[in-house]
Formats: C-alpha cells, sequence, structure tokens
C-alpha cells in the first residue's frame, strides 16, 4: 500500500515537470509569433521612413525571446533537480523501512524458533512439570508482545515514510508552480517590453512621415506661389498687349473717320496708355482690366454705330461701359431700356431684347453724355467722368453738378444719389463710383485717373456740419448714440467701397482701428507726413492708447489737415502740426 502511494507521489511529480515543459514551449511559440510580426513589419515597409524603426524592433523581439528562454530553462533546472534530490530521499527512506522490517522478521521468527524448542525440552521433562515454573506461559506473552511492538513499529516506519514521501512532492510540487510563476511573469514583462518598443517605433515612424508631409506640403506652395507669379506675370504681359491692340485699333478708327487733331490726341493716348501698361504707375486698384470675349465680339457693331453718331474715337470707352453693364451679356448688353433714345420697347431694366438695338441706343445716350459735360477727347478724364456719372444717373446730374460744383466729384455723386433715394422713396440710387467701374475697363483710364485715397476725403467733406453721428452709428448696428468717430470713418470708408475690398476695415473702437493697420503692415507713428486719405489716430491723454480717429484731407507746409466726426458731437475741420503729441499715429490704407 505505501509502495502504491510513493508511486503515485513521484507519478504526480513527473506530472507537473511536463506541465511545466508544455507551458514552456508555448512561451516560446508566443516568442517565435512576436519576432515574425517584428520581421513581416520590417520587410512589409522597408524602404519607408519606418525601416530604422521596424529593425530595432526585430532586435528588441531576438533579445527578449533569448532571455525568456535562459530565464525559463534556469527555474526549469533548478525545479528538476531539486525533485531528483527529494525523490532520492524518499527512496533511502523507503529502503531503509524495508530492511528495518526484514530485521524484525528475522527476530520474530528467531523467537518462534526459541519457542518452539522449549515446548519440546517440557515435553521431555515430564518430571519436573509439576515443579518448574510456566515457561511456556511467559515466552507466550512475550511473543505477544514483540509482535505488537513490531507492527506497532511497522506502522510508525509506514506513516513516517508516506508524510515524508507527501511533502517531498508537495515541496516539489511548489517549486515547480513557482518556478512556472516566476518564467510566466518574466515573458509577461518581456512581452510589455516589446509592445513598449513596437508603440515607440510606430509614433517614431509617424513624426517621421508626418515631417516629410509638411516638408512637401511647404514645397507644392513654394511651387503654388511660384505658378501665381508667373502667372500674374503673364497676365500683366497679356494686358499690356492687349492695351496696345486697343490703342492701335482706336487709331485706325480716328484714321478712318480723317480727324488729324484726333489721330495726334490718339497717338498720345496710344503711347502713354502703352507705357502705364507696361511699366506700371499707379495702385493696383486703378490697372486696367481688358473687357470680356463676349464684349470683343460686339466690336464691329460699335464701331458701325460709333462712326454713325460722330463718335468713332471713343469706341473703347463704349465697350468699358458695356463691360460694365453687363459683361457683354444679355440682350440688353448697353442697359439702354430706361434711356429717352429707346422708342422700340418698354422702358423697364433688361426691357430691350435686340442686343444690336441695345448697342445703338446705348451710344446715343453716352454721345449726349459726352456733349453735355464738354468732353473735348478721349484723354479729357475729368469731362469723362462726369459723362459717365451722368450716363448712370441721368443727364439731370450732369446740369445739376455744373451748376452746383463746377463739375463731377465723387462727393457731390453721393449727395444727389441721396437726394434722389430719399425724393423717390428708394434705399439707394444708381453706383456712386459709376466713373471709376467704368475707368478700370478703359485703356487709357490708369494713365490720366487721380488715385483712390481722394474718394474718401471727397465723401468725408459732404458730412460737414452733421450733429449727433446719425446715420454712422445706426448703419453700425447700434440702437442709440455711442461714440462715434470711428462709425464716421468707417461708414465713409464704406460708400467708397474700401470695407468690401479689404482696404479699411469696418471698426467702432479705435483701438480695433489702430490694431488692424498695425497687425497689417500699414502703419506709421506721429512723425510721418500723411497723404490724403489717410486715417489719423489720436492720443489726447499720452498714455499710449488711442482716443479718437479722422481721416486725413491734406498735408501742406508741416501741417495736417483732417475731416472728423464726433468732434464736439459733429463732423468738422481741423488742423495739427506734423509730429503733435496729441498725434497717436497713421493707418495707411492700400487704396
Amino acid at each position: 500500500m505505501a509502495d502504491i502511494k510513493t508511486r503515485d507521489a513521484v507519478k504526480g511529480t513527473i506530472k507537473t515537470i511536463d506541465k511545466a515543459t508544455i507551458a514552456s514551449e508555448r512561451m516560446k511559440s508566443a516568442y517565435v509569433g512576436i519576432k515574425d510580426k517584428a520581421e513581416q513589419g520590417y520587410y512589409a515597409d522597408e524602404n519607408s521612413a519606418t525601416e530604422y524603426a521596424a529593425d530595432r524592433i526585430s532586435y528588441v523581439a531576438d533579445r527578449v525571446k533569448d532571455e525568456g528562454i535562459h530565464q525559463f530553462n534556469k527555474q526549469g533546472q533548478k525545479a528538476v533537480k531539486t525533485t531528483q534530490e527529494n525523490i532520492g530521499k524518499a527512496k533511502d527512506k523507503i529502503t531503509d523501512f524495508k530492511q528495518s522490517r526484514a530485521v524484525k522478521a528475522a527476530e520474530q521468527k528467531a523467537a518462534q524458533n526459541m519457542s518452539e524448542q522449549h515446548g519440546l525440552q517440557i515435553r521431555h521433562g515430564a518430571a519436573s512439570r509439576s515443579s518448574a515454573p510456566d515457561v511456556s506461559q511467559t515466552a507466550k506473552s512475550q511473543l505477544i508482545k514483540t509482535r505488537q511492538q513490531g507492527q506497532k513499529m511497522i506502522k510508525t516506519t509506514a506513516r513516517n515514510a508516506e508524510k515524508a514521501v507527501k511533502t517531498t512532492a508537495k515541496g516539489t510540487v511548489k517549486t515547480t508552480e513557482k518556478g512556472i510563476k516566476t518564467a510566466q511573469a518574466t515573458s509577461k514583462a518581456a512581452i510589455k517590453t516589446t509592445e513598449t518598443s513596437v508603440k515607440t517605433a510606430q509614433a517614431a515612424a509617424k513624426a517621421s512621415a508626418k515631417t516629410a508631409q509638411k516638408a512637401a506640403q511647404a514645397a507644392k506652395a513654394t511651387a503654388k506661389a511660384t505658378a501665381e507669379a508667373t502667372k500674374a506675370t503673364v497676365r500683366a504681359t497679356i494686358a499690356a498687349v492687349k492695351a496696345i491692340i486697343a490703342g492701335t485699333k482706336a487709331l485706325i478708327s480716328a484714321l478712318i473717320a480723317g480727324g488729324w487733331i484726333a489721330v495726334v490726341i490718339i497717338l498720345i493716348v496710344v503711347l502713354l496708355g502703352c507705357a502705364v501698361s507696361l511699366f506700371g504707375g499707379g495702385s493696383g486698384s486703378n490697372a486696367y482690366t481688358p473687357v470680356s470675349a463676349e464684349v470683343e465680339a460686339y466690336e464691329p457693331l460699335i464701331q458701325k454705330y460709333a462712326k454713325q453718331y460722330g463718335i468713332p474715337e471713343y469706341v473703347e470707352l463704349i465697350k468699358a461701359v458695356m463691360m460694365q453693364e453687363s459683361g457683354g451679356r444679355g440682350l440688353d448688353p448697353m442697359q439702354a431700356a430706361e434711356g429717352s433714345f429707346n422708342t422700340r420697347y418698354p422702358h423697364e431694366p433688361n426691357g430691350i431684347q435686340d442686343p444690336e438695338y441695345s448697342i445703338e441706343c446705348g451710344v446715343q445716350e453716352l454721345k449726349a453724355a459726352l456733349i453735355s459735360a464738354e468732353v473735348e477727347n478721349p484723354i479729357d478724364m475729368e469731362h469723362i467722368k462726369l459723362a459717365l456719372q451722368g450716363y448712370n444717373f441721368g443727364n439731370g446730374y450732369i446740369s445739376w453738378a455744373k451748376t452746383n460744383y463746377g463739375g463731377y466729384s465723387y462727393a457731390n455723386a453721393v449727395e444727389f444719389s441721396t437726394m434722389q433715394a430719399a425724393r423717390l422713396g428708394w434705399d439707394s440710387y444708381g453706383d456712386t463710383q459709376y466713373p471709376a467701374h467704368v475707368l478700370r475697363y478703359y485703356p487709357y483710364g490708369r494713365a490720366f485717373t487721380s488715385g483712390g485715397n481722394q474718394a474718401i476725403v471727397e465723401v468725408a467733406l459732404t458730412q460737414l456740419g452733421n450733429e449727433g453721428g446719425q446715420p454712422y452709428w445706426s448703419w453700425y448696428g447700434f440702437e442709440g448714440r455711442v461714440e462715434w468717430c470711428a462709425c464716421f470713418v468707417s461708414w465713409c470708408a464704406d460708400q467708397c467701397g474700401y470695407i468690401e475690398s479689404g482696404i479699411i476695415p469696418k471698426f467702432a473702437g479705435c483701438v480695433d482701428g489702430a490694431n488692424w493697420f498695425k497687425g497689417n503692415g500699414q502703419w506709421k507713428d506721429r512723425s510721418y507726413e500723411p497723404s490724403a486719405g489717410d486715417i489719423i489716430f489720436f492720443d489726447w491723454e499720452g498714455d499710449g492708447e488711442t482716443d479718437h480717429v479722422g481721416i486725413v484731407e491734406k498735408c501742406e507746409n508741416g501741417v495736417v489737415y483732417t475731416v472728423e466726426g464726433n468732434s464736439g458731437d459733429t463732423c468738422r475741420q481741423n488742423q495739427y502740426t506734423v509730429g503733435s503729441s496729441s498725434i497717436y499715429g497713421y493707418g495707411v490704407p492700400a487704396y
């Protein structure tokens, strides 16, 4: 019974060692899998920015695998050695037990033989039976006692041997389990280290890819900017060529008309216009813009009716008017339906349904305006502006402007528009910047048109005497009166279209306006000698913060002349010495 238990205990120990071996094999398979994944990652992207990181992952995986196997073998070998030593001790105890049992058996046999011999002696010596003590009874008692002691010793020895085997087996199992747990902990730590290395490599790869992407985007942006600059140069060249062609056509038209004075004038215009187109000469807002292909397609009809009505030298101006009115599209390209020369169609927007008839009526309207404005030639820009504004407002504006102001100005165009809108109950009347809009399409407009900085001054001058700041603060969006100097400047800029075009910001606070010009690199300090149209900011308290704003009317002989809203709650003109301590600085719009 004891032998069987001992073998069971030994077999159990061997089974535990087998489990440890299986766990070892599984761990090895896991490490091999990790290594394979790392190697696959390397070969899948060996030519990418992550090649170096993948190589490092493979190296770390190999190191982790080797260290795991080494630690497992070390713990397994120690467990096996301990188990073998315990089994040897158990076998020694079993051998001692067997030897002790054999000795006891021999003693029992000797005692039995002695008992038998003593009985024989009693049978042969009957004469002395009655007088001798009872030897057989004493021997029997001694034999029973000896047997009991032997059995007790056998049980005790067997029990001790069984305990020893169980203790040895239990210790072996615990030692083996401890070795397995240690190996598992080592493998987990190794796997975690590998995962961390993989994540680090992935992050490095992403960073490298992002850097490469940014570099590519920067290169793309540079290439795009270069391409745009090239396109701009090409467009400027094309515009110059078109200006030359337009001037040449005008010269030919004048020659055909037979007017030698007109020929001389056109020749001068061509030379000046071409020089301006090729070499520049003014702000971008006054640059010449060629008319559209649709307008060019109508040139034969324009020439026909210009010659018929006696203004062949104004073909380019007629084209510019058409470009502003419709871009050459629609059935009424000259938008002449509401004019007095339309006798066939309704007098309403786009009422004419025949492009040729629209051109015929439009040429007559423009001729009447040129005559009423006393335009002398194609480069008489001051009178041409009056004629163009009359084409938009109606000829009634021309006589009104000549009577009240002696000619055209942007300020009186705004005044006339406001007056007509109030009379008719409309929100607005006409286009107060019509001359500037038309002349951008006129080949000679850039050479003889002053810069746009004067327009805001003219608008501001029309508002002199206003008290309370209405409509400036209500236009801005306030429900009641506020400090309205900045609202006034913004309102004037809006009347000129400068807010929509981004030339001047819409601002109700002086600090916001000054910061906008500073942020756009359009700021000058108080020592600067300003030009008409510059925005002047003031610092009354000398604390380095702006408190008030106005518009520069002009700067002459070291004196800055201004138009300011909310100067004593009134719109009025003021003047200051250049560099005055009251001046905070200047915003210089890119007109």
